[in-house]
């Protein structure tokens, strides 16, 4: 891929005091190398360390840095989100904070999307994390959501990523998609590929994910398997359910139309309140689980209110706001 190629790398930080000075380095030692025309696009979200003081250093001493200091802690779906809005490149690279992701690897991905992807993914085949806390709930998580979503990666969970522009213009991110952005790039048509990359043990600090994520990510596995089968045509899985109940309804309440003009008393039957329930919630069904997702993305969009909120930018030492 030409040198003059726009490369952006957004990188969300969350107490990464330590790493930063180091992961900057690397990926300068990585892209000078490769490319002239580049931007390190490092979002601080929320940290309560010291990382704030040490991105306003970098940003002083290092032209290609820019600083985007969010109000708070939004997480790194949002934080993800701001990077990609505010940054310049036509091609766009996301990783860790944590230097877990070889930054040696970007080039790499880069050069993959030449082949005509849209999306480069990485794997991390010699993953650097504990067995049974990290890798193996990562195996399970990832075969699950290739079989629910249709789209086979070996590893989901891997920040270190390449997109073309355009893919990441068309995706909107809410909750805390980030971890399925191949699936939501496939959504928008965009050819997508995986390619082993290294991945190197914790430096510094911990591990900032706990239990509580796994049912996260399960909770977003059905958001997305919802956008990515039915988002065009969501009547197909509630109008589904809802012509069952009132089907059911229907069938339950001829049943009892039947037996009362054959002379018998219907008013103390269960079945009666259960036919009334079926057609309730057969009505229901068709509204009230559709509303709702349309309505929270009008909410987003038709305001083009973004899922963050920025403090400050800095470039240059100055504040760009």
């Amino acid at each position: 891929m030409s040198k003059n190629i726009d490369i952006s790398i957004v990188i969300p930080i969350y107490n990464e005091e330590d790493s930063l000075p180091q992961l900057v380095n690397e990926i300068l030692d990585a892209m000078r190398n490769s490319y002239d025309k580049f931007e390190i696009v490092l979002v601080n979200d929320g940290s309560t360390d010291k990382s704030v003081d040490v991105l306003s250093k970098l940003t002083q001493e290092i032209p290609e840095v820019l600083g985007v200091i969010l109000r708070k802690n939004y997480g790194q779906t949002a934080a993800m989100a701001a990077g990609f809005n505010l940054s310049s490149g036509d091609v766009i690279v996301s990783l860790d904070g944590d230097l877990q992701n070889d930054p040696a690897d970007i080039p790499k991905l880069v050069n993959k999307l030449e082949e005509g992807y849209d999306l480069v993914s990485g794997w991390r085949y010699q993953r650097k994390d504990a067995e049974l806390r990290r890798k193996l709930p990562s195996r399970v998580a990832n075969r699950l959501i290739g079989r629910v979503t249709g789209i086979r990666l070996n590893d989901y969970g891997c920040s270190l990523k390449a997109y073309r522009r355009e893919v990441l213009s068309d995706v909107r991110l809410y909750g805390e998609l980030h971890r399925f952005l191949p699936v939501l790039a496939n959504i928008e048509g965009a050819r997508i590929t995986e390619i082993k990359v290294n991945h190197r043990a914790r430096k510094y600090g911990q591990s900032k994910y706990g239990i509580d994520r796994t049912f996260r990510v399960m909770m977003d596995l059905l958001t997305v398997w919802f956008m990515n089968r039915f988002l065009t045509r969501p009547m197909y899985v509630f109008g589904l359910g809802g012509i069952i109940a009132i089907l059911g309804s229907l069938i339950a309440s001829t049943y009892l139309l039947i037996i009362k003009l054959l002379g018998e008393d219907i008013g103390s039957r269960p079945l009666l309140t259960f036919a009334l329930i079926l057609g309730i919630a057969g009505v229901q069904l068709f509204c009230f689980g559709l509303l709702g997702e349309l309505l929270i993305r009008t909410y987003h969009e038709s305001q083009g209110r973004p899922i963050y909120r920025i403090r400050k930018t800095l470039r240059g030492g100055r504040d760009l706001i």
